[in-house]
Parts: C-alpha cells; structure tokens; sequence
C-alpha cells in the first residue's frame, strides 16, 4: 500500500485507512496492550453521556470508540472519512449510524450535538483549525467537544522509552502484527510532529470553546482535552 505522508492529503489517508480497516481494532489493542480500553472509558466519563443528547464521534472508524457513548436516550452518530472503516462499522454495529464526514467540512447543522468528540484522529486531519472551527459549528451552546490524541510525554525519565518504543519497536512489532505496517510508520512519524498538550489547548480556545482542560494518561502518550461552548446570549441565536 502507499503511506500517507504529513501533508496529509485526505485521499491518501483515506486510502490507508480503508486498507487497515479489517484488523485495525486488533492491531490498537496489541500495540497499546490494551490501553485502549482504558483510553476510550475516560472519554465517556468525560462526555457523559445522558438521555435525550445526540453524541457526534468524528474518527469513529469502524466505531469502536463510539459503543462507548450507547446509553438508553442516547443517539450516538459515527463519522469517518474511509469508506472501508464505516463499512466495516456498519456490519459490527448497526445500532450506531455511521455517516461519512470530512472533519473540515461536516454535514450536520449548527448546534445539533450536545457533545462532539474525537479520539486518536485530529491528528490526522490536513486542516485541525478549520476542523475545530467546525466542531463547535456543530456543537449546541453549553455543549463540551471531547478530544483525545496521543500527546507529548511529560515524563524525563520515561520519555527515551517511547521515543525508542515509536521509532523503532512499533515499526518492527506492526510488520508482524499488520499486512500494512506502512500505516503504522505513518502513525509514528504523525506522533512526533503533533503539537504538545499546552499548544492543542490553545488551538481549542482559538476555536471558540472555554474552560478548556487537559488530563495526561500513562505518562503523556496520550491527552484528553475538554471544552465547553458558550451558552448563547440573551437575545442572539
């Protein structure tokens, strides 16, 4: 398969995610040893999903991610760019409604969602201002935008571990455990040249959300940041 590179072309991306699409949920369990479990159950609990919201999870792939959110009254909505992980979505879980969605471009209505949320797929997209512009498009006033995305290691003493773990164990681990290591080359490389938790933070405020905060999982690998969108004015929509 060809590798997307940092430019991230979408056609590319979505290219090799439609080719990973069949053993990727697998795959993130083994090269997190199981950590993703872990991850995914922190974003619900910060979501908080209740009765009678509607749930938007962007990057949801093959919505592993997005089960997580499914209560009683709770409308859960799946988006992704690659066709082959919403395929594959859609045969696990035809509770959930999978729809295509371009971060950047979201074919949903002002404030239709009570939360938005976006886990280990910021990261990927050509255009993270324009896609968090349109998240709180899309998010109601009072509602939170939930992300998390592998982040900046704040541990001295733990951090020449992963850096040995991303450049040279994963690449070799993900040739055994993957028919697409390339994909997981590209997941490496797009780790490093992500922004740290202070500077995401930033851009979220830049996006229009407030009381923005971050909570550090297993040493920094991973943030999960999480704003709230202004309660709209007296008087204006």
């Amino acid at each position: 398969m060809s590798k997307a590179n940092l430019d991230k072309k979408p056609a590319d991306v979505a290219a090799m995610f439609d080719e990973v699409a069949p053993t990727y949920d697998l795959t993130n369990a083994l090269l997190s040893f199981g950590q993703d479990r872990r991850w995914r159950k922190i974003v619900r609990n910060a979501v908080s999903p209740k009765s009678g919201q509607k749930i938007l999870d962007l990057a949801a792939g093959t919505g592993a991610s997005s089960v997580a959110f499914l209560k009683p009254g709770v409308k859960v909505v799946a988006g992704d760019f690659s066709e082959g992980m919403l395929a594959v979505g859609r045969q696990r879980h035809p509770e959930i409604e999978f729809v295509f969605a371009d971060a950047t471009k979201l074919p949903f209505a002002d404030g239709e969602f009570d939360a938005v949320t976006i886990s280990f797929g910021l990261r990927n997209v050509v255009d993270v201002a324009k896609a968090l512009a349109e998240m709180h498009r899309v998010t109601k006033p009072g509602g939170v935008i939930v992300i998390c995305e592998f982040s900046k290691v704040t541990s001295r003493w733990f951090a020449p571990f992963y850096n040995f773990y991303l450049n040279k164990v994963l690449p070799a681990f993900s040739s055994l455990a993957s028919k697409t290591p390339e994909a997981y080359s590209y997941l490496s490389e797009s780790i490093l040249a992500w922004p740290n938790q202070h500077e995401l933070k930033l851009k979220i405020e830049k996006a229009g959300y407030t009381d923005v905060t971050f909570r550090n999982l297993t040493f920094g690998i991973v943030a999960v940041h999480k704003g709230t969108k202004a309660e709209s004015k007296a008087g204006t929509k």
